[in-house]
């Protein structure tokens, strides 16, 4: 790349509605905007304001702690968010990461839901987990609505993208795997099953799980529900593990 993205990224930058191949991504909302900026203030490249908003003094304090350009644009904020009510905006550089070797992981394959994403990001920060692992295809980390679900998550987290499970199995070898799936008797209820200091918890995507191939990979897990519903959601799943794996 011949440019960085600060260089790319002027005050005379058009901004523009969310693209994944921009180089870019927004935060909605004042809370996000400011964990955010406390927690990535490198990666801020502008805060939008509203006209509206009643509490500018504070973000507007704060940005300028952190020489980060403030802007105050009703029309552009509306151009960006699908909500009314919207009346802060935090511009910043899409970034990468590496996880943390000697911490536990969550292992996401193919995760398809950005809503979902989000809130797991936010989940996983809440039990004290920081690494999280993405096998693509998958939603977007960068996409407003997987970062408004986080509510500033994202920003306090390791996260790294994978082309195949294989991949990143490679690099974590040390890891002790557990896939979150049925495999008849070889299933191990999740309140019996051990609970090493470095694990990796592996979860399928919302629709189909963890495929076949997974079958021998690590130790399966089962989370005890009743008869009367086929499944749990993917977040909840991933909330009780972490609970379950945390505690």
């Amino acid at each position: 790349m011949e440019q960085t993205d600060n260089d790319r990224f002027t005050e005379h930058t058009q901004i523009k509605p969310y693209k994944k191949d921009a180089l870019y991504s927004y935060t909605l909302g004042a809370f996000p905007t400011y964990e955010l900026i406390l927690s990535k203030p490198e990666a801020v490249l502008k805060v939008l304001i509203h006209s509206g908003y009643t509490d500018a003094d504070g973000i507007k304090a704060l940005c300028t702690r952190s020489n980060i350009p403030i802007e105050v644009n009703n029309k552009l904020i509306g151009r960006l968010s699908d909500k009314e009510n919207c009346y802060v905006v935090g511009v910043f550089k899409k970034y990468s990461c590496r996880l943390a070797e000697d911490k536990p992981h969550i292992v996401l394959v193919n995760p398809s839901n950005m809503g979902n994403l989000g809130t797991i990001l936010r989940t996983i920060v809440g039990f004290g987990i920081y690494d999280i692992a993405i096998v693509l295809p998958g939603a977007d980390i960068f996409h407003p609505k997987s970062v408004r679900a986080s509510m500033g998550a994202l920003f306090k987290l390791n996260f790294q993208l994978y082309d195949s499970f294989d991949d990143y199995r490679s690099e974590f070898n040390k890891h002790e795997l557990f896939t979150f799936m049925i495999n008849k008797e070889n299933t191990q209820n999740i309140k019996n099953c051990p609970k090493p200091r470095l694990f990796s918890l592996v979860f399928g995507n919302e629709a189909t799980g963890l495929d076949d191939s997974y079958l021998n990979v690590g130790t399966s897990v089962m989370i005890p529900q009743t008869a009367d519903v086929d499944s749990l959601n993917l977040t909840i799943a991933v909330g009780i593990g972490v609970y379950e794996f945390t505690r």
